[in-house]
């Protein structure tokens, strides 16, 4: 399921860090979040969509492996994305 493009770009919007940022870490992290949330949603009216669930852990492990990175590269941007999106109660 991709985001709407308004969606998209407003999610761009709240987590660049530049004017013309659309690949940072963070951006790539709250976009994969978002569709995190969207397939979420999905399956509690769908619970048998078993192709779609592999997507989402396919979405899931991607979003870990790029908060991994960040984390190594800045904690500091780690911390303060992670608070943003709430992630790791």
């Amino acid at each position: 399921m991709a985001l709407e493009t308004a969606k998209k770009a407003e999610v761009i919007g709240k987590f660049k860090t530049h004017t013309t940022d659309t690949g940072s870490p963070e951006v790539q992290v709250a976009i994969i979040t978002e569709r995190i949330n969207g397939l979420t949603e999905h399956f509690k009216a769908h619970l048998k969509d078993h192709h779609s669930r592999r997507g989402l852990l396919m979405l899931v492990s991607q979003r870990k492996r790029l908060l991994e990175y960040l984390k190594r590269k800045d904690a500091n941007r780690y911390k303060s994305l992670i608070k943003a999106l709430g992630l790791r109660r």
